[in-house]
């Protein structure tokens, strides 16, 4: 996903977690660093264009590599705000902070290696684009009221927006699902073998979906509407 909607969900994650028994600010500040790292990655360069994009959500991603950075990243914090009392728990935040990252990437086509250095499988469920307000902004809301708010509200407005995002997600897995039986039945009636085919939501949405059959080197594509039966642009399976 997009760095923005990464530091949303690291500040969201980390303010769920640490609550009132430090500042916010430092909760969701924290958040949105831990957020930030596995993608630093992006800045090396393997020397060819796919292995960029291959090896970006590979290592860096990886939920072995991530927990055992957690209580480096947790000490760090806890001594930096001299909160060494509170270690443990800035250690669970750190840890969902940074495997909420790849478990998000994972909702997208382009896969993630979650399972480094034990395999290189890259896992992708593809039902969310890459930047998705409906995603973010929930997150964003709540992050802001809990920074304003000083009261249970605010961690009330943030817990509010993990769920609504959450769901969210579940909604895509859904409509996605709901797509593909469409699609698969509308190729069937047409006589059109129903394999290989990838549904993936169009840009900013998951309404409009892309759908894709590889068949005999050709690559025939088409749009769907979730709420539709038939598609909005006829998948030919010539």
């Amino acid at each position: 996903m997009d760095s923005l909607t990464q530091i949303a969900l690291g500040s969201a994650v980390g303010v769920a977690v640490m609550g009132r028994r430090t500042a916010a600010w430092k909760a969701a500040l924290w958040g949105a660093i831990g957020g930030t790292l596995p993608d630093l990655d992006a800045f090396i360069n393997h020397g060819d264009a796919i292995l960029n994009m291959t090896r970006h959500r590979a290592e860096s991603h990886a939920l072995f590599v991530l927990t055992l950075a957690a209580p480096v990243l947790a000490w760090i914090v806890s001594r930096v705000h001299g909160e060494a009392a509170l270690f443990r728990r800035w250690w669970l935040a750190m840890w969902l902070v940074l495997i909420t990252h790849p478990l998000l990437d994972t909702m997208t086509v382009y896969g993630t290696q979650l399972l480094q250095p034990f395999s290189d499988y890259p896992f992708a469920v593809g039902s969310v684009f890459i930047i998705d307000l409906a995603y973010t902004l929930p997150l964003i809301v709540g992050v802001v009221a809990a920074l304003r708010l000083k009261s249970a509200r605010g961690l009330a407005w943030n817990t509010a927006g993990l769920v609504l995002s959450t769901l969210y997600l579940g909604w895509s897995v859904g409509a996605q699902q709901h797509v593909m039986r469409v699609a698969q039945a509308s190729l069937q009636a047409d006589g059109i073998a129903a394999e290989h085919l990838l549904v993936t939501p169009s840009p900013f949405n998951t309404v409009l979906w892309r759908l894709v059959r590889n068949h005999a080197h050709r690559v025939p594509r088409g749009l769907l509407l979730a709420a539709g039966r038939q598609p909005a642009d006829h998948l030919d399976g010539a």
